[in-house]
């Protein structure tokens, strides 16, 4: 009976939240890397920290990376993002509930890049 029970938690669980959201969660990690080193990284215009720099951001959002160092000429990135399908597939085969979960928190996107090496070029004096 208590395995019986047990099971059903768990089946209703799966049930009650979406495929993307329990299996591949809301961000991801970002790896920066600059040469030269120590170079200041901004997201959205907010300094972050500096080379090399890893960062979790939430897949949903869609980023301006910028790599400023005195002296070097400023490098802009853009990591956008996609939903995948796959995920849309398994929430609907899953029913209504997992489909709105994954939606509201955005599980269903993934970004574009997850590495990104800026090579900085020097200003000319």
């Amino acid at each position: 009976m208590k395995k019986t029970i047990s099971v059903l938690c768990l089946i209703s669980f799966l049930f009650m939240t979406g495929c993307a959201t329990l299996f591949k969660g809301t961000s991801e990690n970002v790896n920066m890397q600059a040469s030269p080193v120590q170079a200041d990284v901004y997201i959205n215009g907010q300094l972050m920290g500096k080379t090399p720099l890893q960062l979790k951001l939430a897949s949903k959002k869609e980023y301006a990376i910028e790599f400023r160092a005195e002296g070097y000429q400023t490098r802009i990135y853009n990591i956008s993002n996609k939903v995948g399908a796959g995920w849309i597939i398994l929430d609907v085969l899953g029913g209504l509930i997992p489909v709105i979960i994954d939606a509201a928190t955005g599980a269903w996107y993934k970004l574009d890049q997850d590495n990104i090496n800026a090579q900085l070029i020097k200003q000319q004096p």
